[in-house]
């Protein structure tokens, strides 16, 4: 069943950042690494060779057409595993509107549509096989990569999906941008992610509202050389043009200074993102008999 709570939070400004530099904040034990003993790269060979086929092609099919969904994706994933870990349990319904899509966080996510195309693809394909959880990160990979038409990073599957989404979980797990720099050191070191991981991932806040539509000039931007190239975020924050009190924050510890110096490379910012995000990936995953495989992302079986 979906738990129930109450929407108390108010304002959607206040916690966009916050929602994506603290994503490893979900629920869960022990570190990252840990969790995601499950999960592995070509989970799906055998038991549906064409499942990152297939969602890769509704992917691209619809972000061809609209390029706005790759911002999208990449929100909801950081979303998905900022609560109760990577388990889909941000596409839940609840005929009370309470569930984690309907807190105030989560109003302005996109794209759930395109995941249930994907969904029923792959049900069409492979009954009961890939999780919901599994295609939200695919989603994510797969529309940020469209323009360049190869993987951008390695997304390991085998995760489960969840069955409790509370939109009071969601409000309750969602500092605010005006977290100080400890705070969100501590919550992503409660997660087994580390300080290069917080910086790192705060590049990730120029997706978010405040810069939905610089997405392709400003994390993803082509270089002209078939790599993606942002140092945007970096060289602004090194400028004082940060957008939040919790950008600015990142300067006021000096490791987290020295590390905004290196990731103003464009290079060394997109290695050191493909590898937070897969440990992002990690946080909370539900493997082998835990969670269950939904026949439809929004609903429980």
């Amino acid at each position: 069943m979906v738990a129930k709570g109450l929407i108390t939070f108010t304002g959607v400004m206040s916690w966009v950042l916050a929602a994506l530099l603290v994503v490893a904040a979900a629920a869960g034990v022990g570190t990252a690494s840990a969790q995601a003993a499950g999960l592995k790269k070509g989970f799906y060979k055998k038991s549906c060779p064409r499942a990152e086929d297939i969602a890769r092609e509704v992917v691209w099919a619809r972000v061809a057409g609209n390029r706005e969904l790759a911002a999208k994706f990449l929100r909801m994933f950081f979303h998905d595993c900022f609560v109760r870990g990577c388990d889909a349990s941000v596409l839940l319904d609840s005929p009370t509107n309470t569930a984690e899509k309907d807190a105030a966080p989560n109003l302005s996510l996109a794209g759930f549509d395109v995941i249930d195309e994907v969904k029923a693809a792959l049900e069409r394909a492979c009954p009961g096989v890939v999780s919901c959880a599994d295609i939200v990160a695919l989603a994510a990979r797969d529309s940020v990569s469209f323009q360049y038409k190869r993987n951008l990073w390695e997304v390991e599957t085998g995760r489960r999906d969840g069955t409790v989404s509370s939109d009071q979980e969601a409000l309750d797990d969602i500092p605010a941008p005006s977290s100080t720099f400890d705070i969100l050191l501590a919550n992503f070191s409660s997660k087994g992610l580390g300080l290069q991981d917080l910086v790192v991932l705060s590049g990730g806040h120029t997706i978010g509202i405040g810069h939905c539509n610089l997405f392709s000039s400003r994390l993803f931007n082509f270089t002209g050389k078939n790599n993606p190239s942002d140092n945007h975020y970096f060289v602004n924050l090194k400028a004082h043009q940060g957008m939040f009190t919790s950008d600015a924050t990142l300067l006021t510890d000096g490791r987290a200074a020295n590390i905004v110096d290196k990731l103003q490379d464009p290079g060394v910012f997109f290695d050191a993102f493909k590898n937070s995000i897969k440990r992002m990936g990690q946080i909370g995953v539900l493997t082998g008999a835990n969670g269950q495989i939904r026949k439809k992302c929004n609903v429980v079986n």
